[in-house]
Parts: C-alpha cells; structure tokens; sequence
C-alpha cells in the first residue's frame, strides 16, 4: 500500500518529519519498505521569483547579448546578461538567483553562480520554460502577465504542489482499518497521545453538503441480496460538469499510482484512499427504468465490464441491476453501458456495505483484482459508508457543480452486530512481557476508537470499534497496545524458559533420510505448484477442480506430479540447461463418485547426461537404467526387503513396477514423446514416482541385519545360460531368489548373447 506524505499531514494535528513518521508507522506495525520523493516539476522551482526588466541594452563585447538590471522586490535590482531575443524593458520573466538549482526538461541540474560574461558582471539567469523544466520551447525568456507581482515564489505565482513523498506500506492482510490516509492516521495520532501525553485527535475534513433542490430525481432501490448487501446509500446529483480534475486532486491520486479520469470518477477514487469506503457513480440518464436492483443474476449472464470484456456471471455474483440487467459487479467492477462520461450531467452515487466474502469470490473467480475488491474482501468500516457518500457529494458539487435532485436513499436490511471482548490485566502482562499501568491500556485503546464498557481492578470488558474486523478476541487486544506502546519498549529477559517439543512427522526422518541420498546422488529438490491446466489431462474423469480459480491455467489439483516438474525441465531446457537430474516430494489429488483423496509422493525427473563430457572420457547420457540404479540404491539404504520388479510396455516404452506386498511402490518410464511435446521438450526424460505411504511402511517393516565378516574371499562365477527368447531376466532372478542358496551373497545380469546371431556370425 503506498501513502502520500503531505495528503496525511492534513489529518494530523500537528506536522511530523517523514524521518519521525516513517519510524512510527514502523513502530506500530505498518512497516515502512521505502520512501520516495514525489514533485511535479523537478526541483518544484525552488529559488526562482518573479521579476521585473528595467533596463535593456545591447552588451558592448557580444552582438546576441543583451545587459539588463532586473528587479526581483529586493533592494537593488540584479544585473543580468541574457542572450534570448525576446527580452526588453518593462518584461515580467522568471529569475534564477545565484545559489538557486535549476532543472532543464533536458540535460543535467545546474546552480546559478556570479560570472562574468564577456566581461560583463551577471548575477543570476532569465529562464525560458526547458530551462526549468516547464515545457519544451527554447525560443525565448518566458514573459508573464504584467499583473505578476516582482519578488513573488515562482512556486507560489504557478502554484506548484509541494515536494511530496511516496510512503510504501507493507501492510498485512489483516489491517484493513489501515488501508486508507485516514486511518493511518488514526494510528499515528494513537500512538502520539500515548508517546506525548497529549491528546491527539484525527483531524476530518470539513465540508458542507451540495444545496438540495426539489427531490426530482428519486431512484428507488431494492435490495433483494439481504444477506449480501446489509447496507446501501445512495444519492442523485443533477446539473454537473464533467472534465478533467483539479490539478491538487490529480497529483495525490498520481503520487499514490491512480490515474486520473475525469472529475468524478477522481473524486470516487479520492474519497475511496481518504476514508476506505469505495464508492461508484453511474450515469443516472443510462439506469433504465430509473430503479436500482442490488441482486444475484442466473448463472450464464453476459456482463459487459468498463474495458469491454465480456464477462459470464455466476450465479453467486452479487450485481447492482436496473430494468434491464447488471450495471455493475458489486464491490468489484463497474460496467460499460452505465459509466460516466464526458457527456453525462446527471449521477446516482453509491455508497454501500457489501459483506466480504461475496466479494472475494467473485473476484478471485474473474480475476478482477481492484481497489474496490481488494477493500471490500477485507472488511470495511460500515460507520463509513454514508460519511464517505456525503464528503464525495460536497466535493462533486465543488468541483463538477449541480445539486441534490432526490432524498438521502437508505436500505438498511441488516446490521452488523458489535464486537465486545473481555480481557484481563494479568493476561495482557503474561502475553506481552510488560507490566502496563491500567492508566496507559486505557489510554491507547480509547485513542484508538474502543470504548470501554465496563472495568474492575482485574480487567476490562471493550467495545470494539466497527473499523477493527480483525479484533476478536483477548489476543488481538494485546496487539493493539503492543504496536502503539512500540514492540522496541518490551524489554527482553536475561533469561528465558522454553518448553522444547517434538512435535515433528512420524515420516520426517525417512524424508530427511532419502533426500541425502538423491542429494548425494547429484540430484537437486524442487518444489512446484500443486495447482496445474486441466488441458494436459483431457481424457481424467477424477480431476478435482477449483471453485474460484486465479487463471485459466491453473484451474484444478495436480492429478500426477509429472506434468508440474516438465514444467521445470522444460523452463531450464530454454534456457540452456539441459542436463538435469530432479526430484520433489508432492502430493496429488483426485476425485472418485464425490469423494477426495489426497496421496504424497517423491518424484523424480532425470534428462540429459549425467557425466559431462571428460578430456578422457565421452559424456554419460542419461537412460532408464541410470534412474533404475538409483531407485535399487534407495531400497537397499533404506533396507526395504520383499519387493517384487515387473516390467510392462506402453506407447512410451517400457515401464518398471516395483510392488511390496502387492501395492505399488514405484512406477518408473520414459515420458512419452506426445507429452514431451505439449511442453516443448525436445530431449528425452526419464521419470519415477513412488506411492510415499507404500513406502513409510516398507521402510518401517524393514530392519537391518550385521553378520560377521566372512574369514575368506568370495568367489565369483560367471553362469551362461540358454533361454527361450520369451524368458525374461526378472523370472530368472525370482527362481534364483526362491532357491535361498546358502552362500549365494548376489547375483547380477552383465551381458546378452543372441545365440543364433554369434552362430551365423550376424
């Protein structure tokens, strides 16, 4: 959240360094990441006054230079050579005095100093407007209106903004009372009530309501979404002007990242980062059927927004509707066919209390990420909603003129019920680690808007107030004192007493246990997102789908973790890094006739070489039986016993099964080449996953034996054997496994000889 400096000055009583404010707002909880200064011309004409051109004459030793004395309201006037062609006796110009900076629109800064040029005494310069950054022209001096007074500030006389500064915020999801000038305000003022012993109160703008001419606009409403919407206020002004907004008014929303539009849709914006209420304003000539619906359309409904994308509803899409359909998504976005624009003259203004969690699902559903939301999600203050409507209508009619055409329309269709929380004095000492004086609790809550209902020597019972949605309980009471009494003013023990817990996963150390082991291995873990594109999945049935997704492409539950980590190979592959060897622990997801389940995995992704090319050896590409050789050292470490090895073929090769107990333990392939493609992979990859809770279990049955070592060296004996061509080497290594022969220690294949072929030579 970003702040501008001076527009919080205006709510503080008394005027703050930003050095001073910026520390504060760290001290109270919403921590300072940067502070930029902010002018609307470079050097904001510091040091340039008005001045009168008394004399003029040609310069004795240049024929383009002119001598002139020039009176800027001091005691003697300045003599200055100027080398524009316009300059003459009785001018009104501008003046840079010696010691001033000036800021060309190009080139770099330059400090005014005595020169003598062509031998001629010059005590200072008369700008023309690139000179000092007002424009582009170097045709000339700039010459103003005779009625310039001399010695007058040329930032007085243009009436230029003061140098500001862009305060950002990193402000926490839960401080939505925060996220206004206003109410950070209120916290400074909190916080320098209870520093200073002084009261300090915000300081709200004054202003008096348009004048009201005869209700001749009224706009009934309907608020048929109760429960959504518990508060809606609204307003007609007729007879206003729209245009451009004051150059004040365009600067502030430009300080803080707003673009301006025109002057009531500023407005609504000004009002929205003053006081935390959105507002909306519809062109009242366009609401058909002059009434207004706040409602639920079907699900299906086109909305046309105000970027002209065409959006479909959802049935749980709150809408604020006239005769003919959705004007406007509530709290969220506003619509084409009812906006304001350059030829409106007549508004109904909207001002209202749309509950939080309507809200946020229709904005995270469509992506529609706008202030309004973002507001509205977190919870506003429903003590806002008709102040921020009356202040908006006061500036309207200050700046767009007109007047009130209807009465004040209030729909009031439920109430936000108060927040009391009881704590005691004792608990706010053991969850803090200070002593407070009850004088001082008292003091910081009640500055910051609690109202204390009741109070005995043990405690307090408070009233929360309606800008706090996140206070609740005793514990967020603490926080509020700890942050305006200053988290550096809680003094730290020379000695602590902590509880040590192990409160770890029964599966951690196995975890931690085959990480070493593919680290060990030259493998790097990555951690990808359990949310992926249903496209790479369009013959799934079991997909489990999200209800508000963030994007089209991330709209369901990773089915596999396959596809998530060819999004890594694919990513490093780009960018020249191709020889990769990954592996992640994940879970995946599906859904089967209404019912979830979650299962975790350890994956793994190997493509390309896994030896680099040697002066004394070629490089070692990667192959299924690389990734198969790491998966047999991991049963082995992890003195998993029992497990059965098939083999099976599909479009992309073959495939290894590795099963304990008849459950899957591991499945390991080579990507398929179709798959490869959709993610613009030309390389082969290799992949395995294995069934995490399969495998916690096989490990955990698993012991490890010690035997003495043996008194003599083994022996080792190459076994020939001929076999139909349909026997396979893991029927050969079952019957071996069953024989149980005593000094049998291992036994491995190490080559293939094709008898018919190294008969006949082929």
């Amino acid at each position: 959240m970003t702040i501008s400096y001076q527009w919080l000055l205006e709510y503080l009583p008394e005027a703050v360094s930003v050095e001073k404010l910026s520390t504060i707002l760290t001290s109270i909880g919403l921590e300072v990441e940067a502070v930029e200064p902010m002018e609307a011309i470079k050097g904001s004409l510091n040091g340039l006054v008005i001045g009168e051109v008394l004399t003029c004459e040609k310069h004795p030793n240049a024929d383009k230079l002119s001598k002139t004395t020039v009176n800027i309201g001091g005691a003697e006037p300045l003599k200055i050579v100027c080398g524009a062609p316009n300059v003459a006796a009785g001018q009104k110009v501008l003046v840079a005095t010696v010691g001033t900076t000036i800021y060309p629109t190009d080139g770099e800064p330059m400090t005014m100093k005595k020169a003598k040029i062509r031998g001629e005494e010059s005590e200072g310069m008369i700008c023309a407007e690139d000179e000092i950054g007002l424009g582009n022209s170097h045709a000339g001096i700039i010459i103003l209106p005779e009625t310039a007074i001399p010695g007058t500030p040329a930032q007085e006389y243009f009436k230029i903004p003061k140098p500001d500064y862009v305060i950002h915020i990193g402000l926490t999801p839960n401080r939505s009372d925060a996220m206004s000038h206003i109410g950070v305000a209120r916290d400074v003022c909190a916080y320098l009530t209870h520093h200073t012993g002084t009261h300090h109160s915000v300081q709200i703008p004054a202003f008096e309501l348009p004048s009201k001419s005869e209700a001749t606009r009224n706009i009934p409403v309907h608020v048929i979404a109760e429960d959504a919407c518990p508060l809606y206020i609204g307003l007609s002004i007729s007879g206003i002007r729209v245009g451009s907004s004051p150059e004040w008014m365009q600067q502030r929303l430009k300080t803080i990242g707003v673009r301006a539009i025109n002057n009531v849709v500023d407005i609504t914006n000004y009002v929205l980062h003053e006081y935390g209420q959105p507002l909306h304003a519809f062109d009242a000539d366009k609401i058909a059927g002059q009434q207004i619906q706040v409602r639920f359309e079907p699900s299906g409904t086109k909305f046309t927004a105000l970027d002209d994308k065409e959006i479909t509803l959802q049935d749980h899409d709150l809408m604020i509707c006239d005769a003919q359909g959705g004007m406007c998504i509530a709290g969220v976005y506003g619509g084409k066919h009812s906006g304001v624009g350059d030829a409106t003259t007549s508004i109904f203004l909207e001002s209202a209390y749309f509950k939080p969690m309507f809200v946020r699902r229709t904005s995270m559903h469509h992506g529609l990420r706008t202030d309004a939301a973002t507001h509205f999600e977190k919870g506003v203050d429903i003590q806002n909603v008709l102040p921020a409507l009356q202040r908006a209508a006061a500036l309207i009619a200050d700046i767009c003129g007109g007047t009130i055409t209807s009465d004040l329309i209030s729909v009031q269709s439920g109430t936000i019920a108060p927040v009391y929380v009881s704590v005691s004095y004792a608990y706010i000492h053991k969850l803090s680690g200070k002593q407070y004086a009850e004088k001082d609790i008292q003091t910081i809550l009640i500055a910051l808007g609690f109202e204390i209902t009741e109070h005995t020597d043990a405690g307090l019972v408070v009233k929360v107030p309606t800008n706090k949605t996140d206070v609740t309980q005793p514990a967020d009471i603490v926080e509020e004192i700890l942050r305006i009494d200053g988290l550096d003013n809680i003094e730290i023990p020379n000695r602590l007493n902590i509880s040590l817990m192990k409160a770890m996963p029964h599966d951690r150390d196995l975890k931690d246990y085959a990480a070493t082991l593919l680290t060990n291995a030259g493998f790097q873990e990555i951690v990808t997102n359990s949310i992926v594109n249903s496209k790479y999945y369009p013959e799934r049935t079991d997909l489990v789908k999200m209800l508000n997704s963030l994007s089209a492409e991330l709209d369901v539950m990773r089915p596999m973790m396959l596809e998530s980590g060819l999004d890594v190979v694919a990513y490093n592959c780009n960018r020249k890094n191709s020889d990769l060897l990954l592996y992640e622990f994940g879970k995946v997801y599906s859904a089967v006739n209404g019912k979830y389940t979650e299962q975790e995995q350890l994956a793994m992704w190997v493509t390309g070489n896994v030896q680099g090319e040697q002066w004394n050896s070629d490089a070692e590409t990667s192959d299924i039986y690389y990734l198969k050789g790491i998966m047999m050292n991991l049963l082995a470490k992890n003195s998993i016993e029992g497990v059965q090895i098939s083999y099976e073929q599909n479009e992309s090769g073959q495939v290894v099964i590795w099963k304990w107990k008849n459950q899957n333990l591991c499945t390991m392939m080579s990507v398929a080449a179709q798959k490869l493609q959709d993610f613009g992979i030309k390389q082969t990859v290799y992949y395995a996953q294995i069934d995490w809770a399969v495998w916690v279990k096989a490990c955990r049955a698993g012991s490890i034996k010690y035997e003495e070592i043996p008194k003599f060296p083994a022996v080792k004996r190459d076994l020939a054997i001929v076999l139909d061509k349909n026997v396979g080497y893991e029927q050969v290594q079952k019957i071996t496994q069953q024989q149980k022969i005593q000094p049998l220690q291992s036994f491995d294949l190490f080559d293939i000889f094709d008898l018919f072929r190294g008969l006949f030579n082929i």
